[in-house]
């Protein structure tokens, strides 16, 4: 529930505006209110990290508003909680106003969602459900280097799941049209909430069936096959992609050694 911040209250303080997070010093503040000059703010406790609360004020500073991926090197729960606060606080923003009727939102009391006073329509944070999927090759990886992407990182494929697809179907759709291959073997490995800005990644493992990779131009700006011990820059750790990638190393490793 929101409520006034108080000289009393203490713990960490998660301050974000479009989808921007206050991180002084390169960290999640923590300490009081006082500290932070932050009595009197409206916010609202998302959760508790280390014994402690973590609050939600929607606020943007001066100074040191950054990327939640500053934290990503951090502990998974930490980011978790982070990802959480600048998800909600961007959802309440673009919720001001309900979009059947018009009128003005009032935040839930007991739930993370925003209701409408005259028509009582109830609205829910939206997460974008996105595959990410390693390919292997025999000792090899499949990788590219997304347009998006700075600094030569090349990573594994992902994409959006569209209306009517299963996960299984998203894979095979989003591996074809970014780099022509077929793949099989789809299984299931792990899942990663993602406030970038409102998805969640579910990383599946496939193995190579046939087709010569062509790269969708408009989506990767290349894209190839590397072996296990010859990779180029990679995603950073803390991330599912770095995670597939890594896994995906010790398949191959293992059937380089049988």
């Amino acid at each position: 529930m929101e409520m006034q911040i108080t000289d009393q209250h203490s713990g960490w303080w998660i301050l974000s505006q479009d989808g921007k997070l206050w991180l002084p010093d390169g960290s999640l503040p923590n300490g009081s209110a006082t500290q932070f000059s932050l009595a009197g703010e409206a916010g609202r406790q998302i959760g508790e990290w280390q014994g402690e609360p973590v609050w939600l004020i929607r606020k943007s500073m001066k100074d040191h508003m950054l990327s939640a991926r500053q934290l990503l090197d951090q502990d998974r729960e930490l980011f978790q909680l982070v990802g959480r606060g600048v998800q909600l606080s961007e959802f309440y923003r673009s919720h001001k106003f309900c979009g059947y009727c018009g009128h003005e939102m009032l935040v839930s009391k007991t739930e993370w969602a925003a209701l409408c006073g005259h028509c009582k329509e109830r609205y829910y944070p939206q997460i974008a459900p996105c595959i990410i999927v390693a390919i292997r090759r025999g000792e090899e990886i499949l990788l590219a280097q997304h347009v998006r992407h700075r600094g030569g990182v090349h990573t594994v494929l992902a994409g959006f799941a569209e209306v009517g697809e299963t996960l299984e179907e998203t894979v095979a759709r989003e591996v074809m049209e970014e780099s022509n291959i077929r793949v099989k073997n789809v299984r299931y490995v792990s899942s990663q909430p993602w406030p970038f800005p409102n998805s969640l990644m579910m990383a599946f493992m496939a193995d190579y069936d046939s087709g010569e990779i062509r790269h969708d131009p408009k989506e990767l700006l290349n894209a190839g096959w590397y072996r296990f011990d010859a990779l180029p820059l990679l995603p950073a750790v803390g991330t599912i992609a770095r995670r597939l990638i890594e896994d995906t190393v010790v398949l191959c490793r293992a059937e380089g050694d049988s």
